[in-house]
């Protein structure tokens, strides 16, 4: 045993403290069982002020408690992984595998194309044999112009390559690089900077100058004989496949700028037809897959959304470290790696980086079976990803993989792969069933993971020190609000389908990863009590009409204890995830607005699409914003600048809160009843003036400033006269 061969290639270690936090979670729960205790033996009776209000905080309360049970799932078992590269290196450096890596964009102005190219240039300069690398840009825009980026970064890969070699340079995406430059450099690293900064600048340029032209420079279209595929180009939505061996790797005469050969590049924008569903993503990723296959067919495959740049050239050698471990390698199916972003401001004001959840949360799903398919930044097994069902006696043997033998002409070729990708292909299939990606979901990742996993595969979650891949995550409030609506409409549609984790899963993976898939696929409904407990305790607080107990009352504190533990140890899980308590906070206003705004509009749209009321759609967050948003972004002034339906809601709450908040401090100050406030209905007066401090972002768009950030003017009327009614409907009812 003392020889390296036998051992392991990872580690794996668990969490420390777990028993002190499940004794916290059986005193939480013990807690919330008394709260439930108290409302059903105290509800007034037939008639009492209050009845009504009390029967629906009783029902908000189950939810909030059952479903803080499902969350414990996330928090049951944490686990850590600690990968040996150098013990891979010494054992498999002759076999390591193929790569394929697929990168996916689908609008050149949401996702501008020199954002997308840095991220495909910093895969290419992986720390990997470069004659193992394939890189696949999936374009469902199919715009010449992303077309004309990457060509550019073909030319320029030929030095970039070579300088991320010689300098072990981190990160290599060549924008991110170059922006992030601070350490001295000697005067030949100097020199060799100089020039591969100017020559990724000429390409900037260039390629910029196309995007606001929107036109191909005649001088290139003239010498690309690939441009001529889009002569018959009609729309977006409707053309014939364009697929382009951009560096052909078996290709010995092209080479970088010191003789060495180049990893495969390709372009790929599937065909697409208005008489056909082209189900978004997924599809794209399975047209991907066929074509590959035929071209490099490596038997490993990592995907990427094209603004996740590659941020550790380590990261492919971390996750064969798992695929390639002789004992326990065979049972993964994916590695997943969080989802990072480089633009995230210090006290993370939309809590876009879902702290909690990529640095505490996946930890405890990969202890009880693994974490969750996100979307990009993973890494699969093909034929796993393919359908293949898990036996004990599957070994993965990447010796006994072969090059793909090819007699034809690189153009013939391409010809012959296009109807792989057509736009029919995958009718009466098992595509997008039982193979590739799974279709019907807007997150046909999170289907398709748990998928796999119920065939019995692991999954395995690794949070390097260093970031694998960062991304840009949405600067506004309104991005962020339908990204997540986007989100959890897709995880509430995941529950009611036949891939629910409450029925499809039972069985096939443990309890606990099915309440931790479950927890996610619920968003959605806690809009409902959250809506409710955010607008019913503050009328009843304008009545003077109590719906908790009192101070002197025994049962006032399993409410007081269970309200202040689990703030604190949300605080507390914050704060050792890295972040800071104004994050913190950040994160609570946030988790208030997702869901009475975006997880409601995700409910709603949910039960409307299973009436058969409405379809599915998939809406790409904005990669890029102008300079007055990302200065306000970057000082952390929250960016509302338009007059939704959600901002309706969410500038309507506020106010109720913030008149029923003033009037009940007015009538307890004129009438000096100060005291009886204090003794009955402290709870509610508490509740209703967090609620006014959590929005005062809120007031300050709505009233008080004048940037093109604030909410218009025409919905700070509207929201006023509908706060106004509510609390006077609400007190003459009563």
């Amino acid at each position: 045993m003392g020889s390296d061969e036998y051992l392991p290639l990872f580690e794996t270690r668990r969490a420390k403290g777990r028993v002190l936090y499940r004794l916290l979670v059986v005193s939480v729960f013990v807690g919330i069982c008394l709260i439930w205790v108290h409302r059903v033996s105290h509800i007034p009776r037939k008639g009492e002020d209050g009845r009504w209000g009390w029967i629906g905080l009783l029902g908000a309360e189950l939810w909030f408690g059952l479903y803080w049970l499902l969350t414990q799932a996330h928090r049951w078992n944490p686990v850590y992984r600690c990968t040996f590269k150098d013990r891979l290196s010494q054992r498999h450096e002759r076999d390591l595998p193929k790569v394929d890596i697929f990168v996916c964009t689908a609008d050149p102005v949401i996702e501008p194309p020199v954002m997308v190219i840095s991220t495909v240039l910093s895969v290419m300069a992986y720390d990997y044999p470069p004659e193992k690398l394939s890189v696949y840009l999936s374009d469902d825009g199919g715009s010449d112009l992303t077309y004309y980026a990457l060509l550019e970064a073909s030319h320029f890969a030929k030095h970039w390559l070579p300088f991320c070699k010689k300098f072990k340079v981190e990160p290599r995406s060549p924008a991110a690089y170059f922006n992030s430059r601070d350490d001295p450099l000697d005067a030949y690293q100097s020199k060799e900077l100089v020039l591969i900064k100017k020559l990724f600048e000429e390409m900037e340029s260039r390629i910029e100058n196309a995007t606001k032209l929107a036109r191909i420079p005649e001088e290139a279209r003239s010498k690309h004989k690939g441009f001529s595929q889009w002569d018959s180009y009609s729309s977006l939505r409707d053309h014939g496949t364009i697929l382009q061996i951009i560096i052909d790797g078996r290709d010995t005469n092209v080479t970088d700028k010191d003789g060495f050969v180049l990893p495969t590049l390709v372009y790929l924008a599937r065909e697409k037809r208005p008489q056909h569903h082209h189900n978004f993503k997924a599809g794209a990723m399975n047209a991907l897959i066929r074509v590959s296959s035929e071209i490099s067919n490596a038997p490993i495959i990592l995907n990427l959304d094209c603004d996740m740049y590659s941020n550790n050239s380590h990261s492919v050698r971390d996750a064969l470290c798992f695929f390639m471990d002789e004992e326990k390698g065979h049972e993964i199916a994916f590695v997943q790696f969080p989802q990072n972003y480089k633009n995230v401001t210090r006290n993370e004001l939309y809590d876009a980086f879902l702290r909690v959840i990529s640095e505490l949360e996946f930890h405890g799903l990969d202890g009880c079976g693994g974490p969750l398919y996100i979307g990009t930044g993973c890494f699969h097994r093909r034929d796993i990803l393919c359908g293949r069902k898990f036996s004990k006696e599957y070994k993965g043997d990447w010796k006994s993989v072969k090059d793909i033998k090819r007699e034809e002409s690189v153009l013939e070729f391409e010809e012959k792969l296009k109807g792989l990708a057509s736009s029919t292909y995958d009718k009466n299939t098992q595509w997008g069933k039982e193979m590739g990606l799974l279709y019907g979901c807007p997150v046909e990742d999170v289907i398709t993971g748990l998928s796999i996993q119920c065939r019995g595969w692991k999954s395995v979650y690794f949070n390097p020190l260093r970031k694998a891949f960062l991304g840009v995550a949405p600067n506004t409030l309104p991005d962020i609000l339908v990204q997540h609506k986007r989100w959890s409409e897709g995880d509430l549609q995941i529950f009611f389908s036949r891939y629910s984790p409450a029925w499809y899963a039972y069985g096939k993976i443990s309890l606990v990863l099915q309440m931790g898939y479950s927890a996610y696929c619920l968003w959605a409904p806690n809009s409902l009590a959250t809506l409710y407990y955010s607008v019913i305790p503050s009328l009843y607080l304008l009545r003077g009409i109590p719906l908790f107990p009192q101070n002197s009352s025994p049962w006032f504190i399993p409410f007081a204890y269970v309200i202040t533990a689990k703030h604190i140890c949300g605080l507390a899980e914050f704060l050792w995830c890295g972040g800071t308590f104004l994050g913190w906070w950040n994160s609570q206003r946030m988790w208030l607005y997702k869901r009475t705004s975006s997880y409601l509009f995700a409910f709603m749209d949910t039960i409307l699409k299973l009436l058969g009321f409405a379809e599915s759609g998939f809406v790409i967050s904005t990669k890029i914003a102008d300079q007055d948003v990302s200065q306000r972004y970057e000082k952390e002034i929250m960016e509302f600048g338009t007059s939704t339906p959600m901002f309706t809601i969410l500038s309507t709450l506020a106010l109720i809160n913030l008149v029923c908040f003033v009037g009940v401090l007015i009538e307890a100050l004129m009438g000096k009843g100060i005291m009886r406030v204090y003794e009955t209905m402290s709870l509610q007066f508490v509740l209703c003036g967090i609620l006014v401090l959590i929005n005062l972002p809120l007031y300050q768009a709505l009233f008080l400033r004048k940037d093109k950030g604030k909410l218009p003017s025409s919905l700070a009327a509207k929201s006023i006269v509908l706060a106004l009614f509510a609390c006077a409907g609400f007190t003459l009812l009563y």
